[in-house]
């Protein structure tokens, strides 16, 4: 089942879309602000972004343009009052995969919705996840730091993988927790910090900074860290 996150501050605009995408079969997350957005988009839980542009805090541009930076690769349709030819132009040159404008049918999103995420289907799969010395093969589960194997848990797989899809950029204890743990998530534990010190013990401390009191980041030093096999 499709996850959609929808970004929409006009609670009833965002009530509309939830239940029509609810009622034709997807689970799907509502995003009142664009702070919230970005940060529930980076954790990599969703199919698909429905974006509206004018979102109180930063605004759907921003969160776009903040989105492609991180390399999230997630479908976004903006959707926006907003219909000039610059907004639109702006929109799909930011990295959205299309762009409705308000007042609009729920059909025509829903026809948009499914074409893109079948089009995302048939994007070619990135099987080995990379950074320096350091892979993940997401087939056969293994994992390799300095030419050998690292053994990992169910969890610290996931947690690794969430790392290595985000190189570079800092990742907070909530969006760990979110993506690793699920929506359920305690803030106040103190698992993140545990399983964090567990894959340091597996690949060698210095493979994952800890920023204070921000998070922690998958530090990328060379040009050749950043590198996606398929």
């Amino acid at each position: 089942m499709n996850r959609i996150l929808i970004a929409e501050d006009e609670e009833r605009i965002a009530s509309f879309v939830e239940k029509g995408l609810r009622a034709n079969g997807f689970t799907t997350t509502v995003a009142a602000d664009g702070d919230t957005a970005y940060e529930f988009a980076l954790t990599g839980g969703f199919d698909l972004v429905v974006l509206d542009i004018g979102l109180p805090g930063r605004d759907g541009f921003t969160v776009l343009r903040q989105l492609r930076e991180a390399r999230s690769t997630v479908p976004v349709i903006v959707l926006t009052a907003r219909a000039s030819v610059t907004d639109t132009v702006a929109g799909l040159e930011g990295g959205a995969d299309d762009y409705m404008t308000k007042p609009f049918r729920f059909e025509e999103l829903l026809a948009r919705v499914r074409l893109r995420l079948r089009t995302a289907a048939r994007a070619p799969e990135v099987t080995v996840l990379r950074s320096g010395d350091l892979s993940l093969d997401l087939r056969t589960r293994r994992a390799r730091a300095g030419g050998r194997t690292v053994d990992l848990t169910a969890r610290e797989f996931v947690l690794l993988e969430l790392f290595l899809r985000h190189p570079g950029q800092v990742l907070s204890r909530e969006q760990i927790l979110s993506h690793v743990w699920g929506y359920d998530f305690d803030p106040g534990s103190n698992i993140v910090d545990v399983y964090v010190r567990a894959l340091r013990k597996k690949m060698g401390a210095e493979r994952l900074e800890t920023v204070r009191g921000m998070g922690y980041r998958l530090p990328t030093r060379r040009p050749d860290e950043q590198e996606l096999s398929r």
